[in-house]
């Protein structure tokens, strides 16, 4: 089969896959996992597109305090301003293409590592050695290029889509539960950079399903996880999916602290799991939250952005903080441990050339609402 015969052969079952009822749905053809076309048609057609998250407000409080991120072959920073506001940029010096910055940090003024050109906080070039003899060179109109920024909820989002609508209306309809949980104020206590040899979209269908959490995270957060207390939400978007669940009272984690005084009754104890579409996935409880946000390299690679944070009221409580932060790490390094073991098993599995896709059980609804997103997006020959 040539690679445009494969590709329309995969794209038409992704359509039957998206088209059937969640009760006659199926999980993804395998070999939409593997297909470098695939990856290439998502690449441009979402990732190149969409809004992105790079991380949390919360995680660049101060002034100069700066996070690196990527959109495909694009670097980019984001940087709170002395204005307090937080701005993104391309990563790269308007002189001779130079990547400016790397991982986090905080800086007065961003320079050059290659020639010293150096920028303000706001991007505008304020110094540029040993230019004076280059005739008509005013640095004043020179400023590294501006890339798409909004918050929500604390959230950042990017996008190198000029005509992307606003993230708080593609949102508009996920409901009002987080203003309860005041998501903005969780208080940052890790954030780590992963590659694992997986599809990026094995990776974000485990996150958003509940069916393997009580056998494959047995040892962790499985153990408090209780299928039968799933609420899905019923309204579809094509912008994000969600469900909602409860702890029982003694999981190690998801239930609210005696010193909550924002949730009340059930909401103590209730924990969302959902995305926002493409690649955005949140687990949000009352007493913590942890994200990912996937960025493919390739069809058998991805780059994990991993996060997590504590209520406010949880922090505040604690007696040793850098102990308690050690013992959350180590809680998520285990988790995101059991998950790796899953995902990259998964892939070798999709590579099998007897595997076919299987039927998907009530608990896996996000997969097809996952399944629903990407026909919309990648699904037929236009570029949408």
């Amino acid at each position: 089969m040539s690679n445009n015969n494969e590709t329309e052969f995969l794209l038409s079952e992704l359509a039957k896959t998206a088209k059937a009822s969640l009760e006659e749905a199926t999980a993804l053809h395998p070999g939409l996992y593997r297909s470098g076309e695939i990856h290439d048609l998502e690449t441009s057609r979402i990732f190149a597109k969409e809004w992105l998250c790079p991380g949390r407000a919360a995680d660049i409080p101060n002034p100069g305090d700066y996070l690196t991120y990527s959109i495909g072959d694009q670097p980019i920073f984001i940087q709170r301003g002395r204005d307090d506001e937080i701005r993104a940029f391309a990563n790269v010096c308007r002189h001779r293409m130079m990547k400016l910055l790397d991982g986090t940090g905080s800086c007065k003024r961003i320079v050059c590592p290659y020639h010293a050109w150096t920028y303000g906080l706001d991007g505008q070039l304020i110094g540029a050695p040993y230019m004076d003899r280059s005739k008509g060179f005013d640095k004043t109109e020179i400023s590294l290029k501006p890339v798409r920024i909004e918050i929500w909820h604390g959230w950042i989002y990017v996008t190198l889509n000029l005509d992307a609508g606003p993230v708080a209306d593609a949102l508009a309809d996920f409901p009002d539960f987080l203003n309860l949980y005041k998501v903005e104020d969780y208080v940052p206590v890790v954030t780590q950079d992963h590659v694992w040899q997986t599809n990026w979209k094995l990776l974000a269908e485990n996150f958003i399903e509940g069916y393997h959490l009580p056998i494959a995270h047995k040892a962790t957060v499985g153990a408090g996880y209780r299928p039968d207390d799933i609420e899905p939400f019923e309204n579809p978007s094509d912008a994000f999916t969600f469900h909602l669940f409860r702890k029982p009272p003694d999981a190690i984690v998801g239930n609210a602290h005696p010193d909550n005084s924002r949730l009340t009754g059930d909401w103590r104890n209730t924990s969302m799991l959902g995305v926002v579409f493409p690649s955005h996935l949140i687990v949000l409880a009352p007493d913590h939250l942890w994200y990912l946000s996937l960025r493919p390299k390739g069809a058998d690679e991805v780059h994990i952005r991993f996060g997590a944070a504590l209520a406010p009221e949880v922090f505040d409580a604690q007696k040793d903080p850098e102990l308690e932060r050690e013992k959350m790490i180590a809680l998520f390094d285990m988790i995101n441990a059991e998950d790796r073991f899953v995902v990259e098993g998964i892939f070798a599995g999709a590579r099998a050339p007897l595997t076919e896709p299987g039927r998907l059980s009530w608990l896996e609804h996000m997969l097809h609402d996952f399944a629903i997103y990407l026909n919309a997006k990648i699904g037929g020959t236009e570029e949408k």
